[in-house]
């Protein structure tokens, strides 16, 4: 099959949307598919990769570290043509999924079209929420999925929000795979390791806690850094890292100063894709405190990486994080604290269930990914040919 993956954001921008569809891009191309990628222009790119596409874009006024594109260019429109596509993928319901719908219907091509952003988490970004309220983002929603064929949910919680709010079509529930050996163990030696400690003031016998992500509002960092005086107390050595960039960086630099932690709480700031796994072996622990997460694959790249996580109980994690298990979940913000000591103390414990948590999630591939995706495509064909023949 020819599949056009329609996306706002996409390499050298590192964020979930991004992992998800340059894999199943990697791995649809395995299968023998060829994929063309439309996306946005960007100012760091100075090369042409083949089969992708950037429209002229510009920052986003709410978010200047994302970018845009209102410019749908008539030409380009014309000759997607010669690609012959037998599939729309859109992976945004804005400026570049609108535009992958009106690829869809000019060529009378099925859209396939992946939720992957609860945007009622999200309105905050746009005049701190006085613009587009939580509703609004709800129904806007229903009807952009309502116009795809199929719809693909990462996981059960955004297939249920997706039918509470009212969307018909087809959901699938299909969690976005993972290429597990650039995370494996084996990979790195303990020079790397100590050389990065080195390199972040990290003492060789400091127990660490990692997350890795932006470093905005809904990842909740703040909730993990009002532990740290707590944790403190038990584990004067701790360290927290968190490896991303973000527009809270700084106000997070600030509380963890008026928490007196700021020696305790590392910022990294945005590193490249290829150096990640060395910061999840960094860690003895991965916690994340995010509730607005539709899968959390940093959840399963800390799996990947055969280290124990504690992260705040959600529908997201179901059946991947289950407390005492494969992993530690918290209720309250408060118990996180007394979680991460048991996690960094217990060493034996925790290591028990990072390997069942391994061994439980596995499935999660790469391969398995694609090949479910695919199927959806194929349903999406065979709705299209049934309406086009009533």
């Amino acid at each position: 099959m020819n599949i056009g993956i329609f996306t706002d954001t996409y390499y050298p921008h590192i964020n979930g949307v991004v992992t998800s569809t340059r894999m199943l891009e990697k791995e649809l191309n395995k299968r023998g598919h060829q994929v063309f990628i439309f996306t946005v222009s960007d100012p760091h790119v100075t090369y042409a990769a083949p089969r992708v596409f950037r429209l002229p874009s510009m920052p986003f006024a709410f978010l200047p570290t994302h970018r845009v594109t209102f410019l749908y260019s008539p030409k380009l429109l014309v000759n997607i043509k010669r690609f012959h596509l037998d599939i729309v993928h859109t992976q945004t319901e804005f400026p570049m999924g609108i535009f992958g719908k009106i690829v869809s219907e000019f060529y009378k091509t099925p859209m396939v079209h992946t939720y992957h952003t609860m945007y009622e988490d999200y309105v905050h970004y746009v005049a701190n929420g006085h613009l587009i309220t939580p509703k609004m983002a709800q129904q806007y929603s229903r009807v952009f999925c309502n116009r795809a064929k199929v719809v693909i949910a990462p996981a059960e919680k955004t297939r249920d929000y997706l039918e509470d709010s009212g969307v018909i079509r087809p959901i699938h529930v299909i969690p976005t795979g993972l290429d597990f050996r650039p995370f494996a163990k084996e990979n790195f030696q303990e020079s790397q390791k100590a050389e990065l400690r080195a390199e972040l003031g990290i003492g060789s016998q400091d127990p660490v806690i990692v997350t890795v992500g932006r470093v905005a509002k809904e990842k909740s960092i703040d909730v993990l850094i009002n532990q740290m005086p707590k944790l403190i107390e038990k584990l004067p050595n701790a360290k927290f890292v968190i490896v991303g960039p973000g527009p809270m960086l700084e106000q997070l630099k600030s509380q963890a100063a008026a928490l007196g932690v700021k020696d305790s709480v590392i910022f990294t700031g945005e590193k490249p894709w290829e150096s990640i796994p060395l910061y999840y072996q960094l860690g003895d622990v991965f916690a994340m405190a995010s509730t607005s997460e539709t899968q959390g694959l940093t959840y399963i790249e800390a799996m990947a990486s055969k280290i124990p996580v504690v992260v705040k109980r959600d529908r997201s994690v179901e059946g991947v994080i289950i407390h005492g298990e494969t992993g530690y979940c918290f209720e309250k913000d408060e118990d996180a604290a007394d979680l991460l000591y048991r996690a960094l103390t217990n060493r034996e414990e925790a290591k028990f269930l990072a390997e069942k948590c391994f061994e439980r999630n596995s499935h999660l591939s790469a391969e398995e990914f694609a090949k479910k995706v695919e199927e959806v495509y194929h349903e999406a064909q065979a709705l299209h040919r049934a309406r086009r023949g009533a």
